[in-house]
């Protein structure tokens, strides 16, 4: 049988049993396991690997391990910028976190009847990074990108996307639908006056409007919160 040593740094110790925490232990490894294999047989998802040594030699994961090999297993640097165009899809326990990400202008996918064979596809074939509190979502073979949300609060789950990604400098604010994630395009009052009420009307002379479900905004007291709550975590 194959035995390894594995020592996993910083927070990748939070995807340990508490006893393999914080420093080197041994593991039997399957007939021809890889280092992907082990990594998330232990419980790490390979989305959350930023660099894998073996016998203090930079490793690919699928680097086939041999008896008595010693791996050490690395978070990625945070921030990681994201190459091309930022798109995500987020799974069905995650629907805050999307609408906050539209608000910010990123391109995200949500349905909460999605099952994460659906989800999985769609981000393999769009290329979309998989947003998820599910480590085994993020192990299906087809993620290749993918984050493990560690906050629990929607907005707090934006600020830890925004720096984690290092995503201020790619938001365009107020550019989405939060219903349904289409762009928004100006459109003139006397277009969309009858649908509005009398306050709005009498107030507001610009407004947005979704041309697929409708929808008009325009910056009402609600605008001026998302506003602070963009400032607030490096978005505007």
């Amino acid at each position: 049988m194959v035995t390894a040593t594995f020592h996993f740094f910083a927070e990748l110790n939070d995807f340990l049993a508490h006893a393999r925490r914080g420093h080197p232990f041994t593991a039997p490894c399957a007939r021809a396991a890889t280092a992907k294999h082990m990594i998330e047989a232990l419980g790490v998802p390979h989305t959350e690997v930023g660099r894998v040594l073996v016998n203090g030699e930079p490793s690919p994961l699928g680097r086939l391990l041999c008896d008595g090999d010693s791996v050490e297993v690395h978070p990625p640097a945070w921030p990681a910028g994201v190459q091309g165009e930022p798109r995500f899809v987020a799974d069905a326990h995650l629907g805050g976190l999307a609408r906050l990400l539209r608000m910010a202008g990123f391109d995200t996918l949500y349905d909460n009847n999605y099952e994460d064979g659906e989800l999985a596809a769609s981000a393999a074939a769009e290329d979309r990074i998989v947003l998820t509190r599910d480590r085994d979502l993020l192990m299906r073979r087809e993620v290749e990108r993918g984050c493990y949300v560690r906050a629990l609060k929607p907005e707090q789950q934006l600020r830890e996307m925004m720096r984690r990604l290092d995503l201020s400098d790619r938001a365009r604010p107020f550019s989405l639908c939060l219903a349904c994630n289409a762009p928004l395009r100006p459109v003139a009052k006397a277009q969309v006056e009858d649908a509005l009420p009398p306050a709005v009307r009498a107030a507001h002379e610009h407004f947005l409007t979704c041309d697929v479900c409708r929808g008009v905004f325009w910056r009402g007291s609600h605008w001026r919160r998302m506003q602070a709550l963009l400032e607030s975590v490096g978005a505007l």
